[in-house]
């Protein structure tokens, strides 16, 4: 399955953005908060034009979510053709996305591991195991770590050390390692640092 496997630090400084939420990327934005290469410093400070903003929008959703260019057109689509605002349902869709809300619920330590732990079968989804990261959740869906998973190290360590608070559209089950999709997230519950009205003027055009 296509993902993207290029440089993470670069990708993050070019954005301004953590975009893999790991350490590395963060003490790199400390340590050189403007994008990489020779002119990086002076690029940051020319950055002006309308249509970069609108492009590092979509590059940060892309990024941040693991969508690559074909999909990420699809959904905005889907999104488009949609009831409501397209901007808020793409990152509604994007947040249904299984890989996101094994992250959400705090199994995996980033998106990409929660992604790794979707392609190697640790997950059930209404008791049926479901190994493509893509898989779109909907409303009553159940999340929940196959007992293999569940005995796994690095699952545990994310668990017990991670204290993420899931989301108000997900459900815990208290300590059992289940999670149960509650709605369809609203904008104001999806913490990403997105300007989703960007993406939809970007496609717009």
């Amino acid at each position: 399955m296509a993902r993207y496997t290029g440089p993470k630090v670069r990708v993050s400084r070019r954005l301004g953005t953590n975009i893999f939420e790991n350490e590395k990327g963060r003490k790199a934005l400390e340590r050189k908060p403007f994008p990489p290469g020779q002119h990086g410093r002076t690029r940051r400070r020319n950055a002006g034009s309308e249509y970069l903003a609108q492009l590092q929008e979509k590059q940060k959703a892309k990024y941040i979510y693991g969508v690559l260019e074909r999909q990420f057109e699809n959904l905005y689509v889907e999104a488009n053709r949609s009831k409501g605002i397209t901007g808020e349902n793409l990152l509604a869709m994007l947040e249904l996305r299984l890989d996101n809300v094994v992250f959400r619920a705090g199994w995996a330590s980033t998106r990409p591991q929660a992604r790794q732990f979707v392609n190697h079968g640790l997950v059930n989804v209404n008791g049926k195991r479901v190994d493509i990261p893509s898989y779109r959740l909907r409303k009553g869906d159940v999340v929940e770590l196959r007992e293999k998973a569940q005995k796994m190290i690095v699952i545990r360590h994310n668990i017990d050390t991670l204290g993420r608070i899931s989301p108000q559209w997900l459900e815990t089950h208290g300590n059992e390692p289940k999670v149960t999709v509650r709605d369809v997230p609203l904008r104001e519950q999806i913490d990403v640092p997105v300007r989703e009205q960007l993406i939809v003027e970007l496609y717009s055009k």
